[in-house]
């Protein structure tokens, strides 16, 4: 199986029948759409740094965040203050992920992957309406900012809710919860921020002791490729879910790359490895995994290979989706 190590950082660098719970849920309104919109927009309009908090199943991990933005250029540093040292710096769409305990560093397009809070895709895509209805909440404080709440309920069983705190003066969010009902399953808030104010350009630059230290550098990313190239396809894709990109990629304790699909229904994303079953390997253990918080993990064998399926969704939608990938070659003919 993939380690938990490069799942962790693929994050922070998803039953066997069609769902058949729908509610009968009102179109959002307008002004609850441009709410997110404003959301979306707020991270390329506005400078802001703090630390914020992550917690679920009793976990909480904080990290501290410096974001810049200028006419040209979007830069970004994060950095985990809890547990084992992790630091992610960004530029626009490129990624550096430093782990000084083992001197690696990891390169990565940050592509469709988005981490708080800046969660929603660019451009903001109003067909999310579609598989989610939003409402406008009630009125609450995060770090002395007033905040729209917004709840976002699924249409389906075959996503998560979600509650968004965003800040009424910029559209900046600053809370976010990933929902089961009424049970808060992961969490991300704002403990301490500052908007708006100056950046020195030196904040978002790895120290002096990172640059001249030796460390191992693995590109995550070997080739993007065109839509239908990998000899796998998803046959039967979720309701309101749509393929984002194929692409193969790099692992450390891989010797050769191994086949990614990557999905998404406009918020929450999924992501399918495909990689060959190789003699020296370890016996792959098939069946459902937990990762933590909202993030679930399926295993099958197809063949020689093994099929793995994360993503930030139901056990129920990433099994769908697991069980539903196959050999181009296999396709039965219309």
């Amino acid at each position: 199986m993939i380690s938990r190590n490069i799942i962790a950082l693929l994050l922070l660098l998803a039953f066997s029948f069609q769902a058949t719970f729908a509610q009968e849920l009102p179109r959002s309104s307008e002004s609850a759409l441009d709410w997110l919109k404003k959301m979306a927009d707020a991270p390329r309009r506005h400078n802001y740094s703090g630390t914020f908090v992550y917690y679920a199943d009793g976990h909480m991990e904080t990290s501290r965040i410096v974001h810049k933005v200028d006419q040209i250029s979007e830069r970004e540093k994060v950095e985990v203050l809890d547990g084992a040292p992790r630091i992610v710096f960004r530029n626009n769409d490129e990624m550096k992920c430093y782990l000084p305990e083992s001197k690696r560093i990891y390169t990565e397009k940050r592509w469709f992957r988005k981490f708080f809070p800046d969660i929603l895709p660019r451009p903001f895509d109003t067909t999310i309406d579609e598989n989610y209805y939003i409402n406008e909440d009630r009125l609450e404080r995060v770090t002395d900012h007033q905040c729209q709440v917004l709840s976002l309920t699924p249409r389906d069983s075959l996503r998560h809710g979600h509650r968004f705190w965003i800040d009424v003066e910029t559209g900046l969010l600053l809370k976010a919860a990933v929902m089961n009902g009424n049970e808060i399953i992961e969490q991300f808030a704002f403990a301490q921020l500052e908007i708006d104010g100056e950046i020195h350009a030196d904040l978002l630059k790895p120290s002096q002791s990172m640059v001249q230290d030796e460390w191992k550098v693995t590109d995550l990313i070997t080739s993007f490729l065109n839509a239908g190239e990998l000899k796998w396809q998803v046959m039967s894709l979720p309701a309101g879910f749509r393929k984002l990109v194929e692409m193969k990629r790099n692992f450390a304790e891989k010797p050769i790359p191994v086949d990614h699909i990557a999905l998404s229904d406009g918020l929450a994303t999924v992501s399918v490895f495909i990689e060959p079953i190789t003699m020296d390997a370890p016996t792959p253990l098939p069946g459902f995994f937990t990762s933590r918080g909202a993030i679930n993990i399926y295993v099958r064998m197809l063949d020689d290979n093994k099929i793995t399926t994360i993503g930030e969704v139901p056990l129920e939608t990433i099994k769908l989706i697991g069980d539903s990938v196959i050999k181009k070659d296999r396709v039965p003919a219309n």
